[in-house]
Protein backbone atom coordinates (compact mmCIF):
# COMPACT_ATOMS: atom_id res chain seq x y z
CA UNK A 1 0.00 0.00 0.00
CA UNK A 2 3.03 2.27 0.64
CA UNK A 3 4.24 1.79 -3.08
CA UNK A 4 1.26 2.53 -4.27
CA UNK A 5 0.81 5.74 -2.55
CA UNK A 6 4.44 6.39 -3.28
CA UNK A 7 3.86 5.62 -6.80
CA UNK A 8 0.55 8.46 -7.08
CA UNK A 9 2.63 10.77 -5.19
CA UNK A 10 5.53 10.54 -8.38
CA UNK A 11 2.76 11.13 -11.22
CA UNK A 12 0.37 13.59 -9.54
CA UNK A 13 3.09 16.86 -10.00
CA UNK A 14 3.94 15.61 -13.52
CA UNK A 15 0.19 16.25 -14.55
CA UNK A 16 -0.05 19.62 -12.76
CA UNK A 17 3.46 20.45 -14.41
CA UNK A 18 1.84 19.49 -18.32
CA UNK A 19 -1.60 21.36 -17.40
CA UNK A 20 0.44 24.70 -16.45
CA UNK A 21 2.95 24.60 -19.26
CA UNK A 22 0.16 24.04 -21.33
CA UNK A 23 -2.21 27.13 -19.34
CA UNK A 24 0.93 29.48 -19.74
CA UNK A 25 1.79 28.63 -23.27
CA UNK A 26 -2.12 29.42 -24.57
CA UNK A 27 -1.39 32.31 -22.39
CA UNK A 28 1.31 33.23 -24.15
CA UNK A 29 -0.27 32.46 -27.73
CA UNK A 30 -3.32 34.89 -26.93
CA UNK A 31 -1.18 38.21 -25.59
CA UNK A 32 1.08 37.56 -28.96
CA UNK A 33 -1.95 37.57 -30.67
CA UNK A 34 -3.49 40.73 -29.17
CA UNK A 35 -0.05 42.57 -29.45
CA UNK A 36 0.69 41.93 -32.79
CA UNK A 37 -2.37 40.87 -34.94
CA UNK A 38 -4.45 44.42 -33.37
CA UNK A 39 -2.33 47.48 -34.48
CA UNK A 40 -3.86 50.12 -35.21
CA UNK A 41 -3.74 51.09 -38.94
CA UNK A 42 -6.98 53.78 -38.96
CA UNK A 43 -8.50 55.50 -36.77
CA UNK A 44 -12.30 57.40 -37.88
CA UNK A 45 -13.54 60.13 -36.46
CA UNK A 46 -16.96 61.05 -36.63
CA UNK A 47 -19.19 64.29 -34.78
CA UNK A 48 -16.36 66.65 -34.92
CA UNK A 49 -17.11 70.25 -35.56
CA UNK A 50 -15.18 72.79 -33.51
CA UNK A 51 -11.36 70.34 -33.66
CA UNK A 52 -10.11 68.67 -36.98
CA UNK A 53 -9.87 65.15 -36.81
CA UNK A 54 -6.49 65.07 -36.67
CA UNK A 55 -6.75 67.30 -33.27
CA UNK A 56 -9.11 64.61 -31.76
CA UNK A 57 -6.07 62.22 -32.72
CA UNK A 58 -3.71 64.19 -30.72
CA UNK A 59 -5.81 64.47 -28.02
CA UNK A 60 -6.15 60.25 -27.62
CA UNK A 61 -2.64 59.88 -28.09
CA UNK A 62 -1.54 62.71 -25.52
CA UNK A 63 -3.42 60.57 -23.33
CA UNK A 64 -1.81 57.22 -23.01
CA UNK A 65 -2.16 56.24 -26.16
CA UNK A 66 -1.89 52.22 -27.08
CA UNK A 67 -1.45 51.38 -30.26
CA UNK A 68 -4.19 48.71 -30.53
CA UNK A 69 -7.83 48.01 -31.16
CA UNK A 70 -8.80 46.26 -28.48
CA UNK A 71 -6.47 47.80 -25.25
CA UNK A 72 -7.33 51.08 -26.42
CA UNK A 73 -11.26 50.71 -26.59
CA UNK A 74 -11.17 48.95 -23.26
CA UNK A 75 -8.45 51.87 -21.71
CA UNK A 76 -11.12 53.88 -22.75
CA UNK A 77 -14.05 52.56 -21.35
CA UNK A 78 -12.43 52.09 -17.97
CA UNK A 79 -10.47 55.89 -17.91
CA UNK A 80 -12.05 57.47 -20.96
CA UNK A 81 -9.97 60.79 -22.64
CA UNK A 82 -11.23 64.11 -20.24
CA UNK A 83 -11.00 67.90 -20.07
CA UNK A 84 -11.21 68.87 -23.72
CA UNK A 85 -12.45 71.95 -24.04
CA UNK A 86 -16.07 72.39 -26.12
CA UNK A 87 -16.06 68.13 -26.04
CA UNK A 88 -18.74 66.47 -23.52
CA UNK A 89 -17.38 62.95 -24.57
CA UNK A 90 -15.42 60.89 -26.81
CA UNK A 91 -16.12 57.59 -27.75
CA UNK A 92 -13.77 55.48 -28.85
CA UNK A 93 -15.68 51.76 -30.41
CA UNK A 94 -13.85 48.90 -32.15
CA UNK A 95 -14.31 48.55 -35.81
CA UNK A 96 -11.93 45.98 -37.15
CA UNK A 97 -9.05 44.23 -35.87
CA UNK A 98 -7.12 46.98 -36.86
CA UNK A 99 -9.26 50.37 -37.07
CA UNK A 100 -11.27 52.32 -34.56
CA UNK A 101 -13.47 54.89 -34.59
CA UNK A 102 -13.86 57.85 -32.38
CA UNK A 103 -17.32 59.22 -31.90
CA UNK A 104 -17.06 62.99 -30.50
CA UNK A 105 -19.50 64.53 -28.49
CA UNK A 106 -19.17 68.46 -28.98
CA UNK A 107 -20.72 70.93 -26.05
CA UNK A 108 -23.95 72.54 -27.65
CA UNK A 109 -22.66 75.77 -27.56
CA UNK A 110 -24.91 78.68 -28.19
CA UNK A 111 -23.15 81.54 -28.00
CA UNK A 112 -20.55 83.42 -25.45
CA UNK A 113 -19.91 86.56 -23.60
CA UNK A 114 -16.68 88.26 -22.60
CA UNK A 115 -15.60 88.40 -19.25
CA UNK A 116 -11.94 88.75 -17.78
CA UNK A 117 -9.76 88.92 -21.11
CA UNK A 118 -11.68 85.33 -22.13
CA UNK A 119 -14.55 83.99 -23.89
CA UNK A 120 -17.35 82.43 -21.53
CA UNK A 121 -19.17 80.16 -23.58
CA UNK A 122 -23.41 79.29 -22.49
CA UNK A 123 -25.80 76.79 -23.87
CA UNK A 124 -29.50 77.50 -25.28
CA UNK A 125 -30.89 77.45 -21.54
CA UNK A 126 -27.86 80.29 -20.40
CA UNK A 127 -25.93 77.84 -18.68
CA UNK A 128 -21.88 78.75 -18.81
CA UNK A 129 -20.36 75.38 -20.54
CA UNK A 130 -16.91 76.43 -20.99
CA UNK A 131 -14.77 79.28 -20.17
CA UNK A 132 -11.54 79.73 -22.55
CA UNK A 133 -8.77 82.20 -24.50
CA UNK A 134 -10.30 81.00 -27.57
CA UNK A 135 -12.59 82.54 -29.94
CA UNK A 136 -15.02 80.47 -31.92
CA UNK A 137 -15.63 81.92 -35.41
CA UNK A 138 -19.04 80.23 -35.31
CA UNK A 139 -20.33 81.24 -31.54
CA UNK A 140 -21.48 84.99 -31.98
CA UNK A 141 -20.05 87.08 -29.13
CA UNK A 142 -22.79 88.75 -26.63
CA UNK A 143 -21.45 92.80 -26.48
CA UNK A 144 -22.72 95.50 -24.29
CA UNK A 145 -22.73 93.76 -21.24
CA UNK A 146 -20.56 93.50 -18.25
CA UNK A 147 -20.53 90.88 -15.35
CA UNK A 148 -18.91 91.15 -11.88
CA UNK A 149 -18.25 86.74 -11.19
CA UNK A 150 -19.12 84.02 -13.74
CA UNK A 151 -18.63 80.51 -12.48
CA UNK A 152 -18.70 77.27 -14.70
CA UNK A 153 -21.71 75.26 -15.35
CA UNK A 154 -23.75 78.06 -13.36
CA UNK A 155 -26.37 80.63 -15.47
CA UNK A 156 -25.45 83.23 -17.14
CA UNK A 157 -25.52 86.21 -13.99
CA UNK A 158 -27.86 88.79 -16.31
CA UNK A 159 -30.25 90.81 -13.96
CA UNK A 160 -32.60 92.13 -16.22
CA UNK A 161 -34.58 89.06 -17.33
CA UNK A 162 -36.34 90.19 -20.86
CA UNK A 163 -32.90 91.17 -21.97
CA UNK A 164 -31.51 86.95 -20.86
CA UNK A 165 -34.74 85.96 -22.70
CA UNK A 166 -33.87 87.99 -25.97
CA UNK A 167 -30.68 86.48 -26.01
CA UNK A 168 -31.70 83.18 -25.39
CA UNK A 169 -33.90 83.11 -28.28
CA UNK A 170 -32.00 85.38 -30.50
CA UNK A 171 -28.84 82.50 -30.20
CA UNK A 172 -31.01 79.19 -30.55
CA UNK A 173 -32.60 81.30 -33.43
CA UNK A 174 -29.06 82.23 -34.83
CA UNK A 175 -28.30 78.15 -34.91
CA UNK A 176 -31.47 77.32 -36.18
CA UNK A 177 -31.15 79.08 -39.04
CA UNK A 178 -27.80 78.78 -39.76
CA UNK A 179 -26.87 82.50 -39.85
CA UNK A 180 -22.96 84.08 -40.25
CA UNK A 181 -23.36 85.68 -37.51
CA UNK A 182 -20.22 86.98 -35.54
CA UNK A 183 -21.54 89.67 -32.95
CA UNK A 184 -24.40 90.83 -31.43
CA UNK A 185 -24.73 93.96 -29.67
CA UNK A 186 -26.78 96.13 -27.04
CA UNK A 187 -27.01 99.78 -27.65
CA UNK A 188 -27.71 102.27 -24.51
CA UNK A 189 -31.44 102.47 -26.23
CA UNK A 190 -31.31 98.60 -25.75
CA UNK A 191 -32.07 97.86 -29.40
CA UNK A 192 -30.21 94.69 -31.27
CA UNK A 193 -27.21 95.68 -33.26
CA UNK A 194 -25.68 91.95 -34.93
CA UNK A 195 -22.62 92.15 -36.44
CA UNK A 196 -22.04 90.09 -40.11
CA UNK A 197 -18.04 90.56 -42.05
CA UNK A 198 -18.48 94.05 -42.80
CA UNK A 199 -22.73 94.62 -42.30
CA UNK A 200 -24.33 95.93 -39.63
CA UNK A 201 -27.86 94.80 -39.22
CA UNK A 202 -29.86 96.69 -36.84
CA UNK A 203 -33.08 94.49 -35.36
CA UNK A 204 -34.82 96.95 -32.82
CA UNK A 205 -36.09 95.91 -29.51
CA UNK A 206 -35.96 92.28 -30.52
CA UNK A 207 -39.93 91.82 -30.47
CA UNK A 208 -40.22 90.65 -34.04
CA UNK A 209 -37.20 87.97 -34.15
CA UNK A 210 -38.57 84.78 -35.57
CA UNK A 211 -39.43 87.06 -38.60
CA UNK A 212 -36.52 88.75 -39.03
CA UNK A 213 -33.92 86.05 -39.20
CA UNK A 214 -35.99 83.56 -40.84
CA UNK A 215 -35.37 85.41 -43.74
CA UNK A 216 -31.88 87.05 -43.23
CA UNK A 217 -29.70 84.30 -44.19
CA UNK A 218 -31.58 84.75 -48.20
CA UNK A 219 -30.58 89.10 -47.52
CA UNK A 220 -27.25 88.34 -46.81
CA UNK A 221 -26.61 86.25 -49.31
CA UNK A 222 -27.86 89.15 -52.08
CA UNK A 223 -25.33 91.32 -49.80
CA UNK A 224 -22.30 89.20 -50.19
CA UNK A 225 -19.06 91.69 -50.41
CA UNK A 226 -21.23 94.65 -49.97
CA UNK A 227 -20.18 97.08 -46.65
CA UNK A 228 -22.98 98.78 -44.90
CA UNK A 229 -26.32 99.15 -42.64
CA UNK A 230 -28.87 96.91 -42.82
CA UNK A 231 -32.27 98.06 -41.10
CA UNK A 232 -34.36 95.52 -40.69
CA UNK A 233 -36.55 96.97 -37.51
CA UNK A 234 -39.53 97.47 -39.72
CA UNK A 235 -39.14 94.52 -41.27
CA UNK A 236 -42.20 92.85 -43.54
CA UNK A 237 -42.40 89.36 -44.01
CA UNK A 238 -45.40 89.93 -46.91
CA UNK A 239 -43.10 92.03 -49.15
CA UNK A 240 -39.81 90.54 -47.69
CA UNK A 241 -37.71 93.85 -48.10
CA UNK A 242 -35.07 95.66 -45.74
CA UNK A 243 -33.48 98.59 -46.43
CA UNK A 244 -29.84 98.51 -47.27
CA UNK A 245 -27.32 101.87 -47.07
CA UNK A 246 -23.89 101.78 -47.79
CA UNK A 247 -21.39 103.04 -45.80
CA UNK A 248 -20.09 106.74 -46.35
CA UNK A 249 -16.28 106.46 -47.59
CA UNK A 250 -18.30 103.02 -49.59
CA UNK A 251 -20.31 105.55 -51.43
CA UNK A 252 -17.46 108.32 -52.09
CA UNK A 253 -15.23 105.39 -53.45
CA UNK A 254 -17.75 104.38 -55.91
CA UNK A 255 -19.03 107.92 -56.49
CA UNK A 256 -15.02 108.39 -56.90
CA UNK A 257 -14.58 105.61 -59.32
CA UNK A 258 -17.66 106.77 -61.58
CA UNK A 259 -16.51 109.87 -61.86
CA UNK A 260 -12.80 108.70 -63.25
CA UNK A 261 -14.34 106.33 -65.47
CA UNK A 262 -16.92 108.95 -66.84
CA UNK A 263 -13.74 111.24 -67.61
CA UNK A 264 -11.89 108.72 -69.04
CA UNK A 265 -14.81 107.60 -71.28
CA UNK A 266 -14.57 111.19 -72.42
CA UNK A 267 -11.08 111.67 -73.04
CA UNK A 268 -11.25 108.69 -74.90
CA UNK A 269 -14.12 110.00 -76.99
CA UNK A 270 -11.99 113.58 -77.78
CA UNK A 271 -9.17 111.80 -78.92
CA UNK A 272 -10.84 109.29 -81.21
CA UNK A 273 -12.70 112.51 -82.34
CA UNK A 274 -9.48 114.27 -82.67
CA UNK A 275 -8.01 111.34 -84.37
CA UNK A 276 -10.24 111.42 -86.85
CA UNK A 277 -10.07 114.82 -87.91
CA UNK A 278 -6.58 114.67 -88.75
CA UNK A 279 -7.11 111.28 -90.63
CA UNK A 280 -9.37 113.44 -92.60
CA UNK A 281 -6.99 116.10 -93.22
CA UNK A 282 -4.51 113.73 -94.12
CA UNK A 283 -7.03 112.25 -96.50
CA UNK A 284 -7.34 115.94 -98.06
Amino acid sequence: MNEGQGKVIQFKPKRKGVVAGGILLLVCIFFLILLTGFKIDEIEVTGNKHYSKEQIKDFVLENGYIDNTVLLMLKNKIKPVENIPFVAKLEVEYITAHKISITVYEKAMAGCVEYMNEYVYFDQDGYVLEISPVKLEDSPCIEGMSFEVMELYEKLPIDDEKRFRIILKMTQLIQKYELPIESVRFTSDNEIVLGCEDIRIELGDGSNLEEQLVDLGQILEGLSGKKGTLDMKDFDTASGTASFKLDKDVKETKNKQESEQDTSEKTEGEDLQQSSAVNGQEGE
